[in-house]
């Protein structure tokens, strides 16, 4: 599932190509017929994103829900619109470009109200300029269940995924299993800077990257990741594969139906949680 700096930049791409101009609204699939036809022709007058979700604008108060989901895509192409090919939900265009979104999870007409009903159920985005990450530390540190866990939920903190979750624990050296109660404030607001940092960094570059200067291919005399995700990672799907830091294998296990990824040695248990595994001092990384 893409995570939030995709969609930011996705939000940004369909406000450069299509913002303020009336667009063609279709729906090639059927499946969102009727309204395609409530906003064909109509002014496209912005696009955002919060978390995990893109809001496409329309004159009249009037928006595009999207939620990707696992295998949703939606993408901006250059030049005139060809006959659809393959299963269309909906489809963006004017004469030099179109987009055509593919297996969403969402793909709805909402207005002001439902969409301040979604914001509302949703938690700091680290890629909003007015998040309160207070607000998410309320919620981490209100509840028992491994942090881990929390940092993908998104009414806790919107647009963190696999990705970002496993790496910022690493990076501040935090058990992944640890009480969400136990979370110091100090601690967090590390975190939060960090993640604000990392997080656009990807929607500048397009990849998640999440290792510092000292443990890139370059430095470490490495060969560099080869994944679909693209980009330089701790421990993100390296089960197995020595830590970049320390050398102790990565380990992993499914956690509330997700694989999670973490350096037993790097990242130490708080010594008040009820996890007794024996870990070394995980220095600032």
């Amino acid at each position: 599932m893409p995570e939030g700096h995709t969609l930011h930049r996705l939000a940004t791409e369909i406000e450069a190509t299509f913002g303020r101009r009336r667009v063609r609204v279709e729906s090639p699939q059927g499946r969102f017929a009727e309204s395609a036809a409530l906003l064909d022709g109509a002014l496209l007058r912005g696009a955002e994103a919060v978390g995990k979700h893109l809001l496409v604008e329309f004159s009249g108060r009037r928006w595009v829900h999207v939620h990707l989901g696992l295998i949703g895509g939606f993408v901006v192409t250059r030049g005139p619109a060809p006959p659809p090919v393959g299963v269309v939900r909906l489809r963006l265009r004017h004469k030099t470009a179109y987009a055509d979104l593919r297996g969403p999870t969402t793909c709805q007409l909402i207005g002001p109200g439902e969409r301040e009903s979604l914001l509302a159920r949703l938690g700091p985005d680290p890629l909003s300029a007015d998040a309160d990450p207070e607000q998410a530390w309320r919620r981490i540190t209100r509840s028992s269940a491994p942090i881990a866990v929390l940092l993908m939920q998104q009414p806790v903190l919107a647009g963190v995924g696999n990705v970002y979750r496993a790496e910022l624990l690493f990076r501040h050296g935090l058990e992944p299993h640890t009480p969400g109660r136990l979370l110091g404030h100090d601690r967090w607001q590390a975190m939060w800077g960090d993640l604000v940092a990392l997080m656009r960094e990807g929607v500048r570059t397009g990849q998640i990257d999440t290792v510092h200067t000292e443990h890139t291919p370059e430095a470490m005399a490495r060969a560099p990741r080869v994944d679909d995700h693209g980009g330089e990672v701790y421990v993100y799907r390296r089960s197995g594969q020595p830590c970049h830091v320390c050398e102790t294998p990565i380990r992993t296990e499914v956690l509330a139906g997700r694989n999670l990824f973490w350096c037993p040695t790097c990242q130490r248990p708080d010594p008040r949680s009820d996890r007794t595994t024996d870990c070394a001092d995980a220095a600032d990384h």
